[in-house]
Formats: C-alpha cells, sequence, structure tokens
C-alpha cells in the first residue's frame, strides 16, 4: 500500500516536472483561453488571460451593395464578347433567366461549380464615359483581418482600381491600395511591391501593378492585399515569429488599426481592354466580372472573447472578463470598479486581461501564479528557442506602450505622451505591473515589503511530502 502510494506520486511529480520543462511552440502566444483553474493560495482560483477568437471565412457574415444599384448586367438582356477575341460573343447575361443571371451573390457563392458562377456589370457601352463601379462589403462589426484579401476576376482583372477600408461603418474611407496597368498615369504614384516595404514603411500605401495585366494573362485572375506579407515584416517569412508581431500589434495604435476594418471598398475605375487602344465598335468585351472574394479574419472582441456568434444577422462577441457590448468594449453592470480596458498581448504567452471588476471591491494586484502556485513576474519566459529573444523585444518594446483611449497603465499607473507608464512608487514594469517589492532584497515575502510572505500552496507541499515518502520508501 505504501509502495503503491509512492510509485503513484512518483508518477505525479514526473508529471509536473515534464510539464514545468515544456518548451512552448514556435508559434506560441495565440491567445485561445480566456481563463483557467489554478491553485494559489487562497485555494483554487481563476486565472484571467488575454483571448481572441479564431480567423475564420468572413464572408459568410457580410452583406454586399453595389453603386450604382442598376449596374449588374440583365436589365434588358445583353450579350458580351470575348475580350480576347471580338467576335466571340455567345455569353448573354438576362436577369429574369437564372442560368443566365450574375447578381452580386454569386461572388461569395460555394467555388468550385462548373461553369464558374460570378457577378457582372453592364459592358461600357457609354463610352468614353468612364465605367464606374463601387463594391461595397459590410460586416456591421468590426474585424480584424488575419490573411490576404484576394478578389478573382473572370472578365480580365481592371487596369485601375483603388481598395478602401472603413473603421467607422462606412462614414468615411482610406485607401488601403492602388492597383494600375500604370500607376504614375493613373494615380501619379511610383509604382510599388509590397516587397518594398519595411517596417518602417509597413502603414505606407502603395500603387501596385502587379495585379492589372490584360488578357494577355487571362489565366492570371486574382489580385490581392497582401496582409501575410506585411505580418511577415515582423514575424519572419514563415511567421513562426509571432510574439513580436503580437508585441507590435499591442504597443502601436496605427499598426492594429491597419489591419482592423468595419467595411471594405473595392471602386473598380477602368476594366480590362487589352489594348493601348478602346475598340469602339466591341464595347461590349469591357465589362467587370468578379467570381469570388475572399476575407479572412476574426471578430475584433478587444482580447475579451474566444468566440464570435452569427445571431439575427449580426456578429457579436461572447464576451468573458466582465465585459459586455458589440465589441467587449465596456463593463458590465456592477462591475464598473474600474475604468473599462482593452486586453494587452503583454506580456507573451498570457498577456494581461484587464478584466472588468465588481463595483464595491478595490482593485487588488497580486503577481499571477501558474498551476504550481509559484509567483509569475511577468516576464518574458526563458525558453530555449530561437523566439526568446523577439519575446524579450516585445515584452519591452516602448512604443506607444499606452495611450489615453486604451488605458493600459495598470495599478494606478498614468499614461505619459502616450509612450510610458508613470508608476506609483510601490509598482514598477513596463505596465505598472510588477510589485517593487519583487525586485528587493528579500522578494515581496521580506520583513520590509509590507506584504505577507508567500507560502507554498497545498499541491505542491503535497508533491514536496510525497517526494519524502517515496525517498524513504526507496531507501
Amino acid at each position: 500500500m505504501r509502495f503503491h502510494f509512492a510509485l503513484t506520486l512518483q508518477a505525479l511529480w514526473t508529471g509536473v516536472c515534464q510539464a514545468a520543462m515544456q518548451h512552448y511552440p514556435a508559434a506560441w502566444g495565440h491567445y485561445d483561453v480566456c481563463k483557467s483553474q489554478i491553485y494559489s493560495d487562497e485555494g483554487l482560483t481563476w486565472d484571467y488571460m488575454a483571448c481572441q477568437p479564431e480567423g475564420a471565412d468572413m464572408t459568410h457574415y457580410l452583406k454586399v451593395s453595389l453603386d450604382p444599384p442598376n449596374i449588374t448586367c440583365g436589365d434588358p438582356p445583353e450579350t458580351y464578347c470575348a475580350l480576347e477575341n471580338p467576335y466571340m460573343c455567345n455569353n448573354e447575361c438576362d436577369a429574369s433567366t437564372e442560368e443566365l443571371a450574375h447578381p452580386p451573390e454569386l461572388m461569395f457563392d460555394l467555388e468550385g461549380r462548373n461553369p464558374t458562377t460570378f457577378w457582372q456589370s453592364t459592358s461600357w457601352k457609354k463610352y468614353p464615359k468612364a465605367l464606374l463601379v463601387n463594391v461595397t462589403i459590410s460586416w456591421n462589426k468590426t474585424i480584424e483581418l488575419t490573411d490576404d484579401i484576394v478578389l478573382t476576376f473572370e472578365s480580365g482583372r481592371p487596369e485601375q482600381m483603388v481598395l478602401e477600408k472603413s473603421l467607422d461603418y462606412g462614414r468615411t474611407w482610406q485607401p488601403y491600395q492602388f492597383y494600375a496597368t500604370d500607376c504614375l498615369d493613373a494615380f501619379t504614384m511610383e509604382p510599388k511591391t509590397v516587397q518594398d516595404l519595411t517596417q518602417h514603411t509597413l502603414l505606407d500605401i502603395i500603387c501596385t501593378e502587379d495585379y492589372s495585366r490584360g488578357y494577355v494573362w487571362k489565366y492570371d485572375k486574382n489580385v490581392r492585399f497582401e496582409i501575410k506579407d506585411r505580418f511577415a515584416l515582423f514575424a519572419g517569412p514563415r511567421l513562426h515569429n509571432m510574439a513580436s508581431l503580437y508585441g507590435q500589434l499591442d504597443t502601436t495604435k496605427n499598426l492594429r488599426d491597419f489591419f482592423t476594418i468595419t467595411d471594405l471598398r473595392i471602386r473598380l475605375l477602368r476594366p480590362a481592354t487589352g489594348a493601348t487602344m478602346v475598340d469602339e465598335n466591341n464595347l461590349s468585351r469591357y465589362f467587370y466580372a468578379i467570381s469570388d472574394i475572399k476575407v479572412q479574419g476574426r471578430c475584433k472582441c478587444n482580447l475579451h472573447a474566444n468566440s464570435c456568434v452569427y445571431d439575427k444577422e449580426k456578429l457579436g462577441c461572447e464576451c468573458e472578463h466582465n465585459s459586455t457590448g458589440p465589441d467587449c468594449g465596456r463593463c458590465k453592470k456592477n462591475y464598473q470598479g474600474r475604468a473599462w480596458s482593452a486586453g494587452s498581448y503583454l506580456p507573451i504567452p498570457k498577456g494581461t486581461a484587464n478584466i472588468c471588476i465588481p463595483n464595491n471591491i478595490a482593485p487588488v494586484i497580486r503577481p499571477n501564479v501558474s498551476s504550481l502556485g509559484v509567483a509569475n513576474r511577468k516576464e518574458a519566459p526563458q525558453v530555449a528557442l530561437p523566439t526568446a529573444p523577439s519575446v524579450h523585444v516585445a515584452n519591452s518594446k516602448r512604443a506607444r506602450v499606452c495611450d489615453n483611449e486604451l488605458l493600459r497603465c495598470q495599478n494606478g499607473g498614468v499614461c505619459v505622451n502616450n509612450v510610458r507608464c508613470s508608476c506609483p512608487s510601490d509598482y514598477t514594469g513596463l505596465l505598472c505591473e510588477s510589485p517593487r517589492c519583487e525586485t528587493e532584497l528579500g522578494g515581496c515575502g521580506g520583513p520590509n515589503s509590507g506584504q505577507a510572505p508567500l507560502t507554498p500552496p497545498r499541491l505542491l507541499l503535497l508533491l514536496l511530502l510525497g517526494s519524502a515518502v517515496l525517498r524513504e520508501a526507496c531507501c
């Protein structure tokens, strides 16, 4: 019986040691858990962490509108010619016949059908008046982009186009990227590619000629806005170093906003012509047709939720941390004991939850604890990985550490010039997250620290006892 108990404790102790020595994965810190139960000095308690939903195909939840609204082909019926052959005119569009109609919903249907389904505009029959179309995609929800935006054209890619974004539900718009066969002629901009960008110029709006070739490249149908290539400027070419990216997103509000949208607008300014001159005798060759639009992203929940639901044709975060609202952007009633604050990716890998607390409870700040109850001083994990230096950089990054809008300073710290936290005398750290006594001789349990000594939790005491029993049984 005694020997069996010793073997059980040995197995438990081995498992705990292996867990303590486990390395973080290369792309650790994806923040998919909002809270977990841990053992602390008070017994079993909740440990809260920053969290966010997984990325998903956001085209399942959008609404699309066209301007002008009557720009879709088929009313009246019209026959179209192939761009590469003006005498091949056997494509008919008729809005009254399902098999011949090309409504905007076909930009977001299931791909892989034969024949391909697509939205199609009227032809350029009013040339030389420009054929202008705005395709607006709306979510009625703040979205964080996680992958490239990809448009697939069936009519030849436009010779001039602008991709725009809105952060305020379509009230104002900013350009994301310009596209043209000749950037200087179309937009008076020097042509560039995403490979020309650096960490310092990532937010620059560029014009690219990579996606605007005519019918000679008819098999090149895609137009991209490269999200992952921009991520890679911080996370590395294979996005293995997500710690660096998360640190930058947390501390640089403009960067975070760059990848955040409520709406997208595709401004089609000139269709593919395949030549320097427009053939005015065959204007039915010129039109826009889009078969697919891909937008990958996640609901923005301010790091207070790990899931998002679509109910009554509307997206909403399932908020944790006593927060509420479509974006978890405020504290629940009776949980306004301190001002609401977004969660923080820092310190990596679990971040800071910044939970809302009850009105009648003053904030009590104590070091986080791991599942063994050992004090966690919110420093970067010392792991034997190539990402460790970037973790240190991410956790100590001081560019826009705080801002008056998001109130990231903790424990009564004050944001100074949006770049650093001025901490009370009892706290220190980048965000005033650590009691100052932790850095003093004797630690927070010293005689002059003003804090009670930290005692080992029950689980750790049990394991220590088991270790002693094991030695006695074996010897």
